[in-house]
């Protein structure tokens, strides 16, 4: 295996890569964060899956990373050295990364480029996202049995369809248990940033919120709410070591399993462009153990899962309406992808403001 590393504000080209024993030089790899590779949530996560593709093919490959790129003209600039310096399949992992990776692969012809949680493609241009929002919907049934107040808090990244999507989809878990439960988003305009995500949760548990949960990358809210006295669910990885004692479940995303299959079909020419949307069935949603509830709790959150992974229940299966009293989803209807990739609205019980 061959990694090489370089700072967002500059690339130094290095000797070229050695060539393998059958002639043919390492396929280049790179890979492009919004956040650390120690926030021990998003970017931790896609950084997991990179190391699987060291280990799946060793000297076969030669990775790069970048971390902590803002989105916007940085990340065209970085995505484009990247491709510059050879790089044969580029990942991008942010839903802001979106608009500069068509740009640069539109440059860029004969590179590959994947892009997380977009819905933008092109012949070299494949996406990709995970169905988080079954793992929100079952945090959200947990907090439905467990919450006295029926009030939780959710700390909000930005305003964009995956996380209405989490927040919608939290809400409906708690409200199939407690009708009546609300939720009061904050949002912070960050992925990372431990200081403002543990501010919000604070004034989140000030105005009542007896549960709190997360679209953010640091372990900040969690650390928050065990501070607190006040259960919680952690973001992206298994955040459980932040707060033993506080954290009910992660929704982990697991990537590696993803990155590993698309790195294998460049290497053997079968590399094509197209959309992926896994959940849970396939196992690119995961929840980490169900902890700090009672055992009846719990079980119940383990079928449900189970019932998600085969088809069972969806999250979104009407009735669903949204703040203004229009029905967005009939009874014993649900909403096709196009839809939940698109969702601008927040149901009823939703209490905060949504930006444009």
């Amino acid at each position: 295996m061959i990694r090489t590393l370089f700072a967002a504000a500059a690339l130094t080209v290095g000797l070229a890569a050695p060539a393998l024993a059958d002639g043919h030089e390492p396929l280049k790899v790179g890979f492009v964060y919004v956040g650390p590779i120690g926030d021990h949530g998003w970017t931790f996560q896609h950084h997991e899956g990179l190391k699987a593709v060291e280990q799946a093919y060793g000297d076969k490959v030669e990775t790069t990373y970048i971390e902590s790129v803002s989105e916007g003209p940085d990340a065209a600039r970085v995505i484009r050295q990247l491709a510059a310096n050879g790089h044969d399949l580029i990942f991008t992992t942010s839903f802001g990364f979106m608009d500069p990776t068509v740009e640069v692969a539109e440059q860029f012809p004969d590179v590959k480029f994947e892009h997380a949680t977009g819905y933008k493609r092109a012949d070299n241009v494949a996406t990709y996202s995970a169905r988080f929002y079954e793992g929100r919907y079952i945090a959200g049934v947990i907090a439905g049995h467990l919450s006295e107040a029926g009030k939780a808090g959710y700390i909000a990244s930005f305003p964009i369809p995956e996380v209405i999507r989490g927040v919608n989809a939290f809400l409906l878990g708690m409200q199939s248990v407690n009708p009546d439960a609300t939720i009061a988003v904050t949002w912070v305009n960050t992925w990372y940033d431990p200081g403002k995500e543990a501010d919000a949760a604070k004034a989140l548990i000030a105005q009542g919120a007896d549960i709190i949960t997360q679209h953010t990358d640091s372990p900040a809210p969690l650390q928050t709410a065990a501070n607190s006295g006040v259960k919680a669910f952690g973001q992206a990885s298994d955040m459980h070591a932040f707060g033993p004692d506080a954290q009910l479940t992660s929704v982990i995303d697991d990537w590696a399993p993803y990155y590993v299959e698309r790195v294998g079909m460049v290497l053997d020419g079968t590399w094509e462009s197209k959309d992926t949307w896994d959940g849970i069935q396939p196992g690119m949603v995961q929840m980490s153990p169900y902890v700090n509830m009672p055992y009846e709790v719990a079980a119940k959150a383990k079928t449900l899962e189970g019932q998600i992974r085969v088809g069972l229940v969806h999250p979104f299966a009407g009735p669903v309406i949204d703040r203004d009293g229009t029905e967005r989803v009939a009874e014993g209807e649900v909403p096709d992808d196009g839809m939940l990739a698109t969702m601008d609205f927040f149901i009823q019980g939703v209490e905060g403001d949504l930006p444009k």
